[in-house]
């Protein structure tokens, strides 16, 4: 590595370069000291936590068939996103903050927001889908499984990846980020994004899936409570003391369920486009967008806990996982709903 000394009265510094012999170079910054290995220890930790609790909800919905149904498969899409999300997204991020210095060349720079696009564009459809797909159940639950099967959810499951991989590609490419036109120096990668294109995608990719979730959820609360109040009023089995004790507790299960998916949602990802709007020209190596970056990213690390863990089938699911039983030949066939039988 060059190092070039100035001295002066007072102090030395010592200016390094990412690519010495380079004569158009950047500058190299690296991140050292106590507060910064705490911190890369923390989202190391976040990116491994990641990368383990989606394996599993994928393992577990791909291997067992009895999970083979049209909500999780859109659970499994949610957790392949957010697998890439944990898998290359944090660890690149990470090496971003120890090291400003972009090392995988051009083409790696233009590839890199593709991927991150993409993982957290799916992600957040998937979530759209799941909250729609919640809704048709709840709302006409004897219909559910003429209208929605295996074959039409996967279908449409397809056509969402290709949508947003197709979106983020026009989305790079019009604003000039495959021809690296703005860059400064050698060895730097980043996004700059027109201020219109910005206030675009906000509707397109927040504005939009935020409310249809919001209001999808709305509404299965509705239902919910319609429907209880409607058990309570035709049981003549249980008392109304009984009655009113099990539907006050479902009540409060549902609402507190649904104001946990609301709550995580809005708070990883309404930070950050608020911020951004407020910015006339976005640059992906600011410190806000970076922080409120990772906190979009944390949404990944939650997903797993929300959509699958409250599972029952998902807490059995991982017992065969972790002590290898689903290398035994009739795994597969395996009843996860004991209760049923």
């Amino acid at each position: 590595m060059l190092k070039i000394n100035i001295t002066d009265h007072q102090q030395n510094i010592t200016v390094q370069y990412c690519f010495p012999d380079n004569n158009s170079s950047c500058r190299k910054e690296v991140q050292t000291g106590p507060a910064y290995m705490f911190l890369f220890i923390v989202l190391s930790c976040i990116s491994v936590c990641t990368v383990f609790l989606n394996l599993l909800v994928i393992i577990s919905i791909s291997h067992f068939k009895q999970l083979h149904t049209p909500t999780n498969l859109l659970i499994l899409s949610l957790a392949v996103a957010d697998l890439f999300v944990g898998l290359f997204l944090m660890p690149m991020k990470m090496m971003e903050l120890a090291d400003t210095c972009w090392y995988l060349g051009k083409l790696g720079c233009s590839i890199l927001p593709v991927i991150n696009f993409l993982s957290t564009s799916a992600s957040l459809y998937s979530l759209v889908l799941i909250a729609v797909d919640r809704y048709i159940a709840v709302s006409d639950p004897l219909l559910y499984s003429t209208r929605i099967s295996v074959c039409k959810m996967s279908v449409i499951i397809i056509i969402g990846w290709i949508f947003s991989l197709l979106y983020n590609i026009l989305y790079l490419y019009f604003n000039d980020h495959f021809f690296q036109s703005q860059l400064r120096c050698y060895g730097e990668c980043v996004l700059f994004v027109k201020h219109s294109w910005f206030i675009a995608d906000v509707v397109i990719v927040f504005v939009t899936p935020c409310s249809i979730i919001i209001i999808s959820y709305s509404l299965i609360f509705k239902i919910a409570r319609y429907q209880a109040k409607a058990v309570r009023a035709v049981s003549n089995v249980v008392s109304v003391c009984q009655k009113d004790k099990v539907l006050n507790s479902s009540e409060t299960k549902a609402a507190k369920t649904l104001g946990i998916v609301i709550f995580v949602y809005l708070t990883c990802w309404v930070p950050f486009f608020l911020c951004s709007l407020s910015v006339e020209n976005v640059n992906s190596v600011s410190v806000v967008w970076t922080i409120f970056g990772w906190l979009m990213y944390m949404n990944s690390s939650v997903n797993p806990l929300i959509y699958a863990i409250f599972y029952s089938w998902f807490r059995e699911s991982v017992k065969y996982i972790l002590s290898c039983r689903i290398f035994e030949s009739s795994s597969s066939t395996i009843n996860l709903f004991p209760e049923r039988l």
